[in-house]
């Protein structure tokens, strides 16, 4: 983080202490909120089987990842199994043809899967009393792992999402007769419209206080701060006035003051007849200046369809620069 002078903000600018930031945040590291809009946090203190939840892990993990886990998973508990089989020793199996080792063991191996499974195809059988034990064993863990991943696969299914793309940057420029701090947003999803969406967005910055120097939150005023159906994009607009924490900070001032903003976004799914949302964070090396974004919508070539260009939504211009401090 910037530890560079800090300029002092508007005294008479109320902060927001119901950020969960804390109201004293002189402590912090890196960004608080990252760009996917997981909190940049770790918690420390207490044993990690007390702060680890494996189901809510399963759940929000990306998918790659949880499909690897789950094939991982099935590969290791079969050899697991395997090896308890091995020890167990070839005499308690009838029905195995191969001749070398590493052909008896891939016998047992998928005899293992084939009892994990269920499936059973029964060549290769139990006769002794340990390994039908085991093999009663692992057919019943079989049944309550595909139980449990049925059950993550179904909440992930089920879990209400909100398919909403952040543009990559914020910007600051132009905007009627002053500036403004903008960014967009877009439902990407075909037939994904939400409704009464809202959209909260906080800043933080770093300013210096009695000698000390810590971090303030202020809640941003937007130009429009709801819409009744998001089916398009969305340019979020803060006008940077005399009630801005931005007013008459210079582009140097705002990376002194280690700007970050923190959005959340949330909407109403008539799909899972549920509330969602989003989050996201801009940091001041993602905020550019004198930019304005591109429209991102066209009419289609027939006159009767609106074609959104999501492939735009990142793309802004240059503008003139704005020489004199806003009054």
């Amino acid at each position: 983080m910037y530890m560079a002078s800090v300029k002092r903000l508007n005294p008479f600018l109320k902060s927001n202490n119901d950020t969960g930031f804390g109201t004293n945040a002189s402590g912090y590291g890196g960004r608080f909120i990252n760009k996917d809009g997981s909190f940049n946090i770790q918690k420390v203190g207490i044993p990690l089987s007390e702060r680890f939840s494996i189901y809510h892990s399963m759940l929000n993990m990306p998918r790659w990842k949880f499909l690897l886990v789950i094939v991982i998973f099935f590969f290791s508990i079969n050899l697991l199994y395997t090896l308890i089989y091995l020890l167990i020793g070839f005499k308690e199996f009838t029905g195995m043809v191969s001749t070398t080792r590493w052909n008896e063991f891939l016998e047992i191996y998928f005899f293992s899967t084939e009892t994990f499974t269920t499936v059973g195809y029964g060549r290769v059988n139990p006769v002794g009393t340990a390994a039908n034990f085991v093999a009663a064993f692992e057919a019943m863990t079989g049944f309550l792992s595909f139980a449990v991943a049925t059950g993550l696969i179904y909440g992930r299914f089920s879990k209400p999402k909100a398919f909403i793309a952040f543009s990559d940057n914020a910007v600051i420029g132009p905007f009627q007769d002053k500036k403004a701090l903008m960014f967009r947003i877009a439902s990407y999803k075909d037939s994904h419209v939400l409704s009464n969406v809202e959209i909260k967005v906080n800043i933080g910055l770093l300013q210096q206080d009695n000698g000390n120097s810590g971090y303030k939150f202020y809640e941003l005023q937007l130009e429009r701060s709801r819409v009744d159906s998001l089916m398009m994009n969305w340019t979020v607009v803060h006008p940077i006035d005399e009630n801005s924490p931005l007013y008459e900070l210079s582009e140097e001032d705002m990376r002194d003051s280690d700007l970050e903003l923190y959005v959340l976004v949330k909407g109403f799914d008539d799909v899972y007849s549920n509330t969602v949302l989003r989050r996201t964070s801009y940091t001041y090396d993602e905020v550019l200046f004198n930019k304005k974004f591109v429209p991102m919508y066209r009419e289609s070539e027939d006159g009767k369809t609106t074609i959104v260009e999501l492939h735009r939504l990142n793309e802004f211009i240059e503008v003139e620069v704005i020489q004199k401090t806003l009054e």
